[in-house]
């Protein structure tokens, strides 16, 4: 069992990592894209506002590690594990494609998937996944999409007097200050999920009468189900990794191919969707970086003209956003079926 436990955290860090890199491109497509930074320069940046972000508070891994599966049903580390390698696949696979997809999701989709297959559908709690996963899966991305268009008509005005090369200027400076905000943003949310994940497995292990090692209290969740801190910096640790190692691929579609985009644009999208994740972290909902930002990114590219968006590749965007869910928990359900032959 010990054993076990440690395989499902190796995994659940591995997610961690490729979670940064898959999701480097929302911190940093459109400062790299406008020319404010280097990639370099911004993945480094970005990776670390990533690691400050993970350690600021723990209300979304609370979700993941207590909010959606029933309290009737035992969670084992094989179900966890299986939920891990299924959003790990699917992650693996949109990167690849250079879709950018959502990890929150995946990694949601993965447990919903496991759980399922392990315990039936009434093992996990689908009221709180309409509430807390797909009715904000729907409004922040319109959320961030109307703040984003209302941000860069009034920036637009207030800018109206200056020279072109003016505002370019220091738009870029901006972009960095708001790259910094948008990273720190993203390890508040998608960094706390991994948290969420591990927290279940030690839950987990905690409750399993096979347990065969004693772990100290400090490497435990205590009564109230807080994060240890040993989990905080692991996580806080594997994204900032994962983000400054990068993730080009999806870059190149975020950052040019949905809408071309000028430093100003930049900063609004990046500003817009800062705010919008802040808000979400803070009331404890996973929604997703990748969603936020993409649609902050069509919110400034609307503001100017409708056709200045790329709408067929926004298209194959939506299509990987509607397939997340349903295809991690397939693979999960697959990767579970797999791992009961062994465990």
């Amino acid at each position: 069992m010990f054993t076990l436990l440690i395989i499902v955290i190796v995994a659940a860090l591995v997610f961690d990592y490729i979670n940064g890199f898959h999701d480097a491109a929302n911190a940093i497509a459109t400062t790299v894209a406008t020319g404010a930074l280097s990639f370099g320069a911004a993945v480094v940046v970005a990776g670390v506002f990533n690691f400050i972000g993970a350690l600021a508070g723990e209300e979304v891994a609370k979700t993941i590690s207590k909010g959606l599966v029933d309290s009737g049903f035992v969670v084992t580390q094989v179900v966890v594990l299986a939920a891990l390698l299924g959003a790990s696949g699917w992650n693996l696979a949109t990167w690849w494609w250079g879709i950018p997809s959502s990890s929150s999701h995946a990694l949601i989709g993965g447990l919903c998937g496991a759980v399922i297959t392990a315990g039936g559908l009434g093992a996990f709690k689908w009221e709180a996944l309409l509430h807390k996963i797909l009715i904000p899966l729907v409004v922040s991305p319109l959320a961030g999409f109307l703040v984003a268009l209302i941000a860069m008509v009034l920036l637009t005005w207030l800018v109206r007097h200056w020279r072109l090369s003016t505002v370019n200027r220091h738009a870029r400076l901006w972009q960095v200050a708001s790259a910094c905000t948008f990273g720190y943003s993203h390890g508040l949310n998608d960094a706390q999920k991994v948290m969420g994940i591990i927290t279940l497995a030690l839950l987990a292990y905690q409750a399993s009468p096979e347990a065969s090692t004693t772990l100290p209290p400090w490497f435990l969740p205590d009564s109230g189900a807080h994060i240890p801190l040993w989990v905080k910096v692991a996580c806080a640790t594997a994204i900032g990794l994962g983000t400054i190692a990068g993730g080009k691929r999806i870059v190149r579609t975020m950052g040019s191919k949905v809408a071309k985009i000028t430093p100003l644009q930049g900063f609004a999208a990046q500003t817009s969707g800062t705010l919008t994740l802040l808000y979400t972290g803070a009331h404890g909902l996973p929604v997703s970086t990748t969603h936020c930002i993409s649609s902050c990114i069509l919110g400034v590219g609307a503001s100017k003209r409708v056709n200045a968006v790329r709408w067929g590749i926004v298209g194959n965007i939506l299509v990987a956003w509607v397939l997340t869910l349903p295809a991690s928990a397939a693979m999960a359900a697959i990767c579970y079926l797999m791992l009961k032959v062994f465990w």
